[in-house]
């Protein structure tokens, strides 16, 4: 096992990886900006090694300097946490070229789920439902409109070294498809310098849903059941639940039996999710993320299993120490993102926090680096905190959650937190019945 662990990102992810190396008895050290010198992560750690100014190209972007941080205070491992370099696989080449241990699946794979098109491939050749589309990148407008024909509109240009939004058009028409093909190419090479793009079929109504899966370096692989993360805003997720509302028993156990086959074919290893879009009862595959993701505490409090301590047993070699028959997912949990941003126009909120008052009682958790006293900078992500509560059904959870929202008080910056109080009472989404665009429109309706 390993004695001493970098911790290679920031806030309240950095945080949780710390507290789980805690609870395992492994010394960590926190890597920070000039910015994050009194963060919560940085006053915990056992080391901290200051990597460079607040921008993140300079300081958490900065793979020499992380790698040099780990070999100057005798790390044996890395933790990229989430965002940042997580999905970087040159620095996940890096750390292994350096003798030390990347907390995550092998650069190869990094590479291959990083790009769309790889990806949609690897996943269709080890038996993974995926979307109608082209099989690769689309050079050019003929060949898009051929594409498109075949598969039927409406269809969705997507750039495939990006995410997040940039570089993704819809069509629902011939004419309107040559627009969105040259506008797509040309987002995706101005934000990714990438202008390489696909087609798929655009599922009007979808819901999305992922499968958290864990596999260890010996071929064991597990899945922990879905997440339904179809509340989002700009392509970004806003409140997430599990199980979905939507989906079967037998549904998950199908496709959660199909993803454990498919990662051993694969070869994957650690922690992974595989994203789908839902729709009229079919999952279709639209990327792997191959690292922790943000909310994966709430598959944790279903299935009772520390998935971050999972990851760092995995990375050391050992064999995972649960099989599929072992994992039982019992109730319900749900998470909202806490972002420092107007409620209303979403416009970040950095600044003091004043008074700081989390919310308590029986399976509420709350993930956050946050303190009264805490000044957030305004060079990072908005999200400060994480409100993540269990019920014994979905009723029970919303209830608490509702309650849990009330209780918590944050002064001096504005928050999301009257956004999620207007959904959690919302009939629609009390009865289940929202999909990808649903809290867009709802947002809408509150102006």
């Amino acid at each position: 096992m390993f004695e001493k662990i970098l911790i290679a990102t920031r806030g309240e992810i950095a945080l949780r990886i710390h507290r789980a190396c805690r609870e395992m008895g492994i010394k960590t050290v926190a890597v920070h900006s000039t910015a994050d010198a009194n963060a919560m992560h940085v006053r915990m750690a056992d080391e901290t090694v200051c990597i460079g100014p607040a921008a993140a190209k300079d300081s958490y972007l900065n793979k020499a300097a992380i790698i040099s941080a780990a070999l100057i205070t005798g790390a044996d491992a890395i933790h990229p946490g989430y965002g940042f370099l997580s999905e970087n696989a040159d620095f996940a080449e890096m750390v292994k070229d350096h003798g030390l241990t990347f907390i995550g699946p092998t650069p190869e794979l990094i590479r291959i789920m990083g790009d769309k098109v790889a990806a949609k491939k690897a996943a269709s050749e080890a038996g993974i439902p995926v979307v109608p589309g082209s099989d690769g990148g689309v050079e050019t407008e003929e060949e898009a409109l051929e594409i498109a024909e075949e598969i039927g509109y409406p269809v969705i240009i997507k750039a495939s070294a990006g995410g997040g939004g940039k570089g993704m058009k819809a069509a629902f028409s011939r004419e309107e498809l040559v627009e969105a093909f040259l506008v797509a190419k040309r987002e995706a090479k101005a934000a990714f310098g990438d202008g390489t793009v696909y087609i798929e079929k655009y599922l009007q109504n979808p819901r999305h849903i992922e499968f958290q899966i864990l596999a260890d370096e010996h071929g064991n692989v597990v899945h922990l059941g879905d997440r339904d993360c179809s509340l989002q805003r700009n392509h970004q997720k806003v409140l997430e639940e599990t199980p979905s509302p939507v989906i079967t028993d037998k549904q998950r156990d199908e496709m959660g039996s199909i993803l454990c086959k498919a990662m051993q074919k694969l070869g994957y290893t650690n922690a992974g999710t595989i994203e789908f879009l839902y729709e009229d009862g079919k999952f279709y595959f639209i990327e792997m993320n191959t690292r922790l993701q943000v909310e994966h505490p709430i598959t944790e409090m279903i299935t009772g299993i520390d998935i971050v301590r999972a990851q760092i047993f995995i990375a050391s070699g050992a064999p995972l120490s649960f099989k599929q028959e072992d994992i039982i997912f019992r109730g319900h949990a749900a998470e909202c993102r806490i972002n420092a941003e107007d409620p209303k126009t979403f416009i970040p909120s950095p600044g003091k926090i004043g008074l700081w008052h989390s919310p308590g009682g029986l399976w509420v958790r709350v993930d956050s680096g946050m303190y009264s006293g805490y000044a957030i900078p305004p060079n990072y992500d908005s999200m400060i905190a994480k409100l993540i509560v269990f019920g014994s059904s979905r009723r029970s959870c919303l209830m608490r959650m509702r309650r849990a929202l009330e209780e918590f008080v944050i002064e001096g910056v504005k928050t999301t937190i009257p956004l999620h109080e207007k959904i959690i009472n919302n009939p629609d989404f009390i009865e289940g019945k929202y999909n990808i665009h649903w809290l867009e429109k709802f947002i809408n309706s509150q102006h």
